[in-house]
């Protein structure tokens, strides 16, 4: 009898150990920046972060250009031309369910928009700045002291895998860092593995593949810490997360059934 009271005793501890040692986490791999120290409430730690450069326009990207005259009528001409939708492709691997569509003007395969009197302007390889100056410039020279206004309307990025909420996003400023991508998808889950997020770039027709560590500060230093139009961001899923699928919850619940089973045995004849 005190046998086999003392097998169930060995039984009890051996599954409190069970359950502790799988419900032990760590914050180890999940804090950002990390490499940070507490004491920065005290002395602020002072970083020279990444350069940011405007975004170039290429081809097939949709601009907003507003020109405003002197003359209501031309004003409304404008206008309408502005109204042209486009449909947003964010490609196979998005999550969007619903095409989105932009309204503007489209960039021609020459690099080149047309406006409505002044014709084909090209602004291929300038910021929306310059494409700005550029155009009022053509512009000055069928009204008088116009105002003009160039953004993309179609500036999206694309976030995959551990996040809240999976997407492409339209996003309405150019200035896009990675963590404000991460933190439009609702943030990486806990599941999501911090120290190798991969960002994809399409760069003239060749692929870039860049991978951030979030667990540090040198993340900020990246040169690839802002984004640009087009950019995908992945976020690989931790091994913890493989783990927790129904599939692998079955096996190891059979698995310690098993041996929960034979130890039961082994005890029971001693």
């Amino acid at each position: 009898m005190k046998r086999l009271s003392l097998s169930y005793s060995v039984i009890t501890l051996l599954l409190c150990f069970i359950i502790l040692a799988s419900s032990c986490t760590t914050n180890k791999k999940i804090t950002y920046f990390q490499d940070t120290p507490d004491s920065l409430y005290l002395s602020p730690r002072n970083l020279t972060g990444a350069p940011y450069r405007d975004p170039q326009i290429q081809a097939n990207d949709i601009l907003q250009i507003s020109i405003l005259t002197l003359d209501p009528q031309v004003n409304n001409i404008l206008a309408s031309a502005n109204s042209a939708s486009f449909a947003v492709q964010p490609g196979s691997t998005s999550t969007v369910t619903n095409t989105p569509t932009v309204s503007g003007f489209l960039v021609d395969n020459n690099g080149a928009v047309e406006l409505p009197v002044v014709g084909k302007i090209k602004v291929s390889g300038m910021s929306t700045a310059a494409a700005r100056d550029s155009i009022h410039h053509k512009v000055s020279l069928y009204y008088r002291d116009p105002v003009v206004n160039v953004r993309f309307a179609n500036f999206n990025i694309t976030v995959l895998g551990e996040v809240s909420r999976p997407a492409t996003y339209i996003v309405p400023s150019e200035k896009v860092s990675i963590l404000d991508a991460i933190g439009m998808a609702g943030d990486l889950t806990i599941f999501g593995k911090r120290e190798n997020v991969l960002l994809i770039r399409d760069s003239s027709g060749t692929k870039q593949m860049i991978r951030f560590d979030l667990n540090s500060s040198s993340t900020l230093l990246s040169p690839y810490f802002y984004l640009r139009q087009g950019d995908v961001v992945y976020v690989e899923p931790s091994k913890s997360k493989v783990a927790s699928t129904d599939a692998n919850k079955a096996k190891n619940f059979t698995l310690l059934a098993s041996g929960l089973s034979l130890l039961v045995v082994i005890f029971t004849r001693l």
